[in-house]
């Protein structure tokens, strides 16, 4: 009877441990989620070209974070490749993992970085379509 009862306070005790800490991950993962819900929403909505070079500079800071992880990762990478008889069976996962991680991570700067640079040319053209109606809007001005 103690055993049983012992299996069900553990149970029970592991499903209240993990209820606690899934909030937190849920909350970790929204502020993520809320930030880049903002900045499509910033860019969807970005009509000046002050507001595009504001998009542009965020996917540049993000780019330039995002390589730091990569230039991280391929270290620790190399670590385990150096060092793999100190992992045992787990080395070539954790080779695995990480040169994953380095993809994944090269990809979204290259994704960044372009569309950094696409809200960089949407700028410039509204800067010259901007340069252009003040010049029109001289001629017609001088015109009368």
């Amino acid at each position: 009877m103690k055993t049983k009862l012992a299996k069900v306070f553990a149970a029970l005790s592991i499903v209240g441990l993990l209820a606690s800490l899934n909030p937190s991950a849920f909350a970790a993962q929204s502020d993520d989620t809320s930030e880049t819900s903002k900045i499509h929403a910033a860019a969807q909505n970005a009509t000046t070209r002050s507001d595009h070079e504001a998009v542009a500079k965020y996917y540049e800071d993000a780019a330039t974070q995002i390589q730091a992880k990569v230039e991280e990762q391929k270290q620790l990478l190399e670590h385990y490749e150096d060092k793999s008889y100190l992992y045992g069976r787990r080395a070539q996962d954790l080779q695995s993992h990480t040169t994953a991680l380095v993809r994944h991570y090269e990809k979204t700067v290259k994704t960044h970085i372009q569309e950094a640079a696409l809200h960089r040319q949407m700028a410039s053209k509204l800067e010259e379509n901007h340069a252009v109606s003040g010049t029109q809007t001289a001629s017609a001005a001088d015109e009368l």
